[in-house]
């Protein structure tokens, strides 16, 4: 089984990290607005699925979604963009 940590734009061009077993049920629960969904998610009319990562275990998938958490937005947004040059600059 594979772990996802994605990043979702939101309508309002904010970002939500979050990862995942199940990319397309979690996407599901945040569009529903309901239960599972997360709270941050709610607040907005709509999102998209900007950038998405695999790995092996959930551990794995955590530390990164911590690490990227941690980053500034523009090093998230050259990551998005994989814009590797800047990315290593930032």
């Amino acid at each position: 089984m594979s772990y996802i940590v994605y990043i979702l734009r939101t309508s309002s061009n904010t970002l939500y990290i979050g990862q995942t077993n199940n990319v397309g049920k979690r996407l599901d629960e945040h569009k529903s607005k309901k239960g599972k969904s997360a709270k941050y998610i709610r607040y907005f009319s709509s999102f998209d699925l900007a950038y998405k990562e695999s790995y092996s275990t959930r551990i794995e998938a955590m530390r990164r979604e911590k690490q990227l958490k941690g980053w500034t937005r523009s090093k998230k947004e050259a990551l998005i963009s994989e814009n590797l040059e800047l990315l290593k600059k930032l």
